[in-house]
């Protein structure tokens, strides 16, 4: 799979990650996700980390893949040269494979270090390698010779769930069923589909910050919020500086945190320890309107609607929903040349 890292051809798969919507679009189509606000897990958009902008011969790639380092969606292909064989087991767990309630199997090939094993906060460093039921290999780090770092948030389910079993410098055999995974039709012509088996191999844990403390007012706008026309509530928490605000052209740097009505924190680009840059006009509705209204240094509360959001139902399982809450702070305003 090139890389939704595949550039994950284009864009990772495994991080489903973050809604379909920039969120703002939450994360790529399906790839790790981070650095734009989002779903966590994506869908779709892209963002720019601060490395990247210090880099401008990596803007483009950046921008390519969201989840910049994440396990990719790659389209599945004939094998050609180059690619790893699939393991004699590729199309089913052996008997004696470990088995999850959600039905995710998996099977300790080399044992790892330590006993330390990420939490879904986490960032994660590993090689790993993709192949369909039928042995059809389409995404490999070890392949492209860079590992992949990425948020375990923010990939498909089968991983997030999967890498949490693992310990540093363990190598493991996942069969991750389709619900897991990417279902069972293709997001694009060629896009890996059913029961998909990897191989992982777990580098290195970056224990993320702690989380952000979720808001009491967290269900409904507290008093002294205002409302806009659109149907949006806010509330400046930190007043900022100056009286220049972004314009639906500019790309803005933020952090931000986000809860659904329940209290329940689904992105953070806190906890990732990494602010998120992006094109405001990029993301979730909700929030290209809501960003114009600050100013550098302002930290502000927003309670955005279902329809300004990602609508009143998950698009994927375990994506948001409904009304969500973002606690956004506007670090830089990059205007549109």
């Amino acid at each position: 799979m090139r890389t939704v890292i595949s550039a994950l051809a284009t864009l990772s798969i495994l991080a489903l990650a973050a809604c379909d919507n920039p969120a703002p679009q939450a994360n790529a189509e399906g790839a790790p996700k981070p650095p734009v606000p989002g779903d966590m897990g994506t869908a779709g958009s892209k963002t720019e980390t601060t490395a990247a902008k210090k880099a401008p011969a990596k803007k483009a790639a950046a921008d390519a893949k969201p989840a910049a380092d994440a396990p990719g969606e790659g389209a599945a292909e004939p094998a050609k040269a180059g690619d790893l064989p699939a393991p004699p087991d590729v199309a089913a767990p052996p008997a004696d494979a470990e088995k999850s309630k959600t039905g995710l199997a998996s099977k300790v090939l080399a044992k790892g270090t330590g006993t330390t094993k990420p939490k879904p906060e986490d960032k994660v460093s590993v090689h790993y390698t993709g192949w369909t039921k039928d042995g059809k290999m389409f995404d490999s780090s070890v392949v492209r010779g860079e590992p992949s770092t990425f948020g375990l948030n923010g990939v498909i389910p089968g991983w997030t769930e999967g890498l949490q079993l693992m310990v540093e410098k363990e190598k493991r055999r996942f069969w991750i069923p389709a619900d897991l995974a990417y279902g069972d039709k293709p997001s694009r012509p060629g896009a890996p589909t059913g029961q998909l088996t990897f191989d992982v191999e777990l580098l290195g844990i970056t224990v993320a910050p702690p989380p952000p403390e979720v808001p009491k007012d967290v269900a409904a706008p507290s008093a002294g919020a205002k409302k806009t026309a659109s149907g949006i509530s806010y509330k400046v928490i930190t007043k900022g500086k100056g009286t220049e605000k972004p314009t639906a052209d500019d790309t803005v740097l933020v952090h931000y945190s986000g809860w659904t009505k329940d209290g329940k924190m689904f992105d953070s680009s806190v906890t990732r320890g990494e602010p998120a840059r992006f094109p405001l006009k990029r993301v979730i509705k909700g929030w290209t309107e809501g960003v114009q209204l600050m100013v550098v240094g302002e930290k502000t509360r927003f309670w955005i609607p279902a329809d300004l959001a990602y609508g009143e139902k998950a698009k994927r399982p375990g994506g948001p929903e409904g009304q969500l809450t973002f606690d956004i702070e506007l670090l830089e305003i990059q205007k549109k040349p």
